[in-house]
């Protein structure tokens, strides 16, 4: 695999367990432990779309 697919297939995984979060928090609510590694998938989400979106920059003149 390369670098651009290694990073497309964990934005999908971040945004699975994103989406699963929200549902729960939803549902019945998230704890404080919860909240805090939501949170840190969010900004790794960003973090990775900034990396994505670096790699198709490079690529494309």
């Amino acid at each position: 695999m390369n670098s651009t697919a290694v990073l497309e297939r964990k934005n999908e995984i971040l945004r699975r367990n994103i989406d699963t979060m929200i549902m729960k928090n939803n549902k019945d609510g998230l704890s404080r432990q919860e909240n805090n590694f939501y949170h840190t998938l969010v900004k790794e989400w960003h973090q990775n779309q900034h990396e994505m979106n670096q790699k198709r920059d490079e690529i494309t003149p």
